[in-house]
């Protein structure tokens, strides 16, 4: 995310607790996505898991954009 988002992020996620829990959801599915990225091979099922992942990730950041938008 851009730094100015991440400010955005920060300042108000306190304020707004969708926001919050959005933020919250992003951070965790990096880093078990991260988890996933380090491996050389990932069985299909992990595949399936990771492309998951990424899906929900995706869809937060949608989500976390269109609060941000709100506050610009």
């Amino acid at each position: 995310m851009e730094r100015r988002d991440l400010e955005l992020i920060n300042s108000w996620k306190e304020k707004d607790p969708e926001l919050s829990k959005l933020w919250q959801e992003h951070l965790e599915y990096e880093e078990q996505l991260q988890v996933f990225n380090k491996r050389l091979y990932l069985s299909h099922s992990e595949e399936l898991e990771r492309k998951t992942l990424q899906k929900k990730k995706l869809h937060g950041r949608d989500q976390i954009e269109k609060i941000l938008s709100k506050y610009r």
